[in-house]
């Protein structure tokens, strides 16, 4: 099978295109025949070594973790899953490939609304906007402020957060403001003077504040709170030293709740953006486009 590896750590230069074994799928696990693959920040984190402390990597590697594809193997112990079903989730192995493994009980049956694309879209950003809502403990009535407002976990944050009955106002670059307001979010452009223009949309402050961008934004988020309570990063390694929670651990990756999320993008009350796509074969420009940020909505590779 086709596969993106990368045998050394460094920019987004050392990925390149080799042929793999097909896996195979172990007790519990399936094997997934790859129609697309979300592109998250960490890959490239991960491929750069600045994860190494977190998520050791044993090199040669192939990136990725989300995926939405075709059961076409079923391990033992197996029931839920047949070979045939279309699927969305995370994989065990690596998923910039042809092929991929994952565990059953993390796939969710993918909507016959619901295209390869946007499917792919779904599993990171949905577990983490829960993950950090739920940190966050925001409530109804409460004002959100949302760094990233407009990337793939910012979108989906937006809207369940507005869901929740929050009131939320979400930072974005200009060519991104309508997009921002039409997810249900005040938008506003981050940047310089930040702090003035929350504070003139929000005078009685801001109850918490989610960072899904990493671009820099704690110190101003601190200063609105004063302090570091209910603040939230998914994207910035600053967090510690600053003494902010940085969203980490183990991902919940319930299939039920995937599902859920999947039903809704099908049929339109939860809005997933897909930035652009790149094939397979092109995963290095993918990178590059999540490693500079200012992407709207996901990135995702498509597999023929």
């Amino acid at each position: 099978m086709k596969a993106i590896v990368f045998d050394t750590f460094g920019g987004t230069e050392v990925l390149h295109e080799t042929e793999a074994e097909i896996p195979q799928p172990g007790t519990g696990q399936v094997r997934v025949r790859v129609r697309a693959v979300g592109v998250n920040p960490v890959d490239g984190k991960i491929r750069s070594g600045a994860m190494e402390n977190i998520f050791p990597t044993t090199l040669p590697a192939v990136p990725g973790g989300e995926i939405a594809g075709i059961v076409d193997a079923v391990g033992e112990g197996v029931d839920r899953l047949k070979a045939g079903d279309e699927v969305l989730g995370w994989s065990d192995t690596g998923s910039y490939a042809e092929y991929a493994l994952a565990a059953a009980t993390v796939l969710a049956h993918k909507p016959a609304g619901l295209d390869w694309t946007h499917a792919a879209a779904l599993p990171v950003a949905g577990d983490g906007a829960d993950r950090a809502l739920d940190l966050l403990d925001v409530k109804d009535g409460e004002t959100l402020l949302i760094h990233g407002a407009s990337g793939a976990l910012g979108t989906v944050a937006v809207q369940l957060a507005v869901a929740r009955g929050a009131r939320v106002i979400g930072t974005a670059g200009p060519a991104n403001q309508e997009y921002v307001s039409s997810l249900g979010a005040t938008a506003l452009v981050y940047g310089e003077g930040l702090v003035e223009r929350v504070r003139a949309l929000a005078p009685d402050g801001v109850d918490a504040v989610l960072d899904a961008a990493g671009k820099g934004a704690l110190e101003d988020s601190i200063t609105l709170r004063g302090g570091t309570d209910r603040i939230v990063t998914t994207a910035d390694f600053r967090a510690r030293e600053l003494g902010v929670v940085f969203s980490e651990g183990p991902q919940r990756r319930s299939a039920a709740r995937l599902a859920e999320l999947a039903r809704q993008a099908a049929d339109g009350t939860l809005v997933t953006t897909v930035g652009a796509t790149h094939p397979l074969s092109d995963a290095a420009k993918a990178q590059q486009a999540s490693d500079a940020g200012h992407s709207r909505g996901k990135l995702v590779l498509t597999v023929d």
